[in-house]
């Protein structure tokens, strides 16, 4: 059997016999299960496709996975306080959690705290990175969506706090969940509340404009409209008997995914809005996503490319972390030390080795040139010593008086 395009991942709070499942979202038949503790809610993130991260239900503590050892809880990140939610950077660069009132932000490739960001006046509920992962967007229960942009975060001088780039107050209760769409800078967020709204920024992230909807997102919208169900409920899809609290869409945009406290996880094709699987649960669903399943995942032999370092609890450098006080680390790529280079710089860099390479394989270099002329050169005076002897020693033959 061939491995999906893409999988269900999904958790829920009973977890009595696993903490997140996998799914194929056509047959609706499971394929892994991670075992050990149980997940918050919007705290489930996977991380450079090799690591599987979620925070624990009520802990102080994010259970971590390899992709592929499903059965091996490979280890446990310590945070400050509870972990309200969890997400990762989709270039894989950094981790940002929830904690109380305060954003945690790390940098993955050294474990560092890179920024404490206490924003929020109560606690922060959700948290979200845009696609290129300039900016990231945090809400709470202090009814405001936060708009950061990873660059003025992401500082060396710790003794100024930075600021969100926009604060968005107009939710009139806790918001509960956010998304933001495609094209970086320029995306779209949507923000949902326990006011029964869901708003959402149209202009982009760079602009300080606003536009709000009451109701189900379109491509392009030019006013407020709201979201009611019709007399035949062609916009509604029936099926749960408890609370929604999570939703994902596939690829293709086909196929919706919903999680609900009825404990079932339901599959609904979005064109007949007919429910095709029903996921049963354990439990309350914490969280449920539609993603391209990991290469990784499905190949227990594989491990991941990088280990995950221990992550630092404090925002200040240790004395045994070989900096002065206060001073943070900052890498901008995995594991690289010195500054990248330009793309003009690589293919200069590249030409440069392809036409040494060349010359070598068809003069070779300087000093192995001079061993073979030299090499040449006794082969032939040998030649010529031998065609000497022949000459001399037929000369003999013919002048031999008979």
């Amino acid at each position: 059997m061939a491995a999906p395009l893409e999988v269900v991942l999904s958790s829920d709070s009973g977890s009595q016999l696993w903490n997140v499942s996998v799914f194929d979202p056509h047959s609706g038949s499971s394929l892994l299960s991670y075992r050990g503790g149980s997940s918050a809610a919007r705290s489930l993130a996977v991380l450079r496709g090799g690591y599987l991260l979620s925070a624990q239900l009520g802990k102080n503590f994010i259970n971590v996975w390899e992709i592929q050892r499903k059965d091996q809880l490979q280890q446990k990140i310590v945070c400050p306080g509870v972990v309200t939610c969890l997400t990762a950077s989709p270039d894989g660069l950094f981790l940002a959690a929830g904690v109380a009132e305060a954003v945690y932000l790390w940098e993955v490739c050294t474990g560092k705290l890179l920024s404490v960001l206490s924003r929020h006046y109560q606690d922060v509920t959700c948290v979200k990175f845009t696609d290129d992962s300039s900016h990231f967007v945090s809400g709470g229960k202090d009814n405001l969506a936060l708009v950061w942009s990873l660059s003025s975060v992401v500082h060396l001088d710790l003794s100024h706090a930075p600021e969100p780039r926009h604060v968005l107050s107009r939710h009139s209760l806790p918001i509960t969940d956010l998304h933001c769409g495609l094209m970086g800078a320029q995306a779209r967020v949507a923000t949902a509340s326990l006011d029964q709204t869901v708003k959402v920024r149209l202009e982009y992230l760079h602009s300080p404009a606003e536009w709000f909807l009451l109701c189900l997102l379109k491509c392009c919208l030019s006013r407020e409209k709201a979201f009611q169900s019709d007399t035949e409920g062609n916009q509604v899809f029936k099926g749960h008997r408890n609370l929604v609290t999570c939703l994902s869409v596939s690829m293709d945009g086909t196929l919706l995914l919903s999680g609900s406290h009825d404990e079932t996880a339901r599959l609904w094709d979005v064109q007949s809005k007919q429910s095709v699987r029903c996921l049963t649960h354990k439990g309350p669903v914490t969280n449920a996503v539609i993603m391209a399943a990991p290469a990784n995942m499905f190949l227990p032999d594989s491990r991941p490319a990088i280990p995950l370092p221990r992550f630092s609890r404090h925002l200040h450098a240790s004395e045994g972390d070989g900096g002065e006080s206060g001073e943070v680390c900052v890498r901008l790529g995995l594991n690289v030390q010195d500054e990248e280079e330009t793309y003009l710089q690589k293919t200069d860099r590249l030409n440069s080795l392809m036409d040494a390479v060349t010359d070598k394989s068809v003069f070779g270099d300087g000093e192995n040139t001079k061993v073979r002329v030299a090499e040449l050169e006794e082969e032939v005076q040998t030649l010529k010593k031998v065609n000497k002897d022949l000459y001399d020693f037929s000369s003999q033959l013919l002048t031999k008086p008979t």
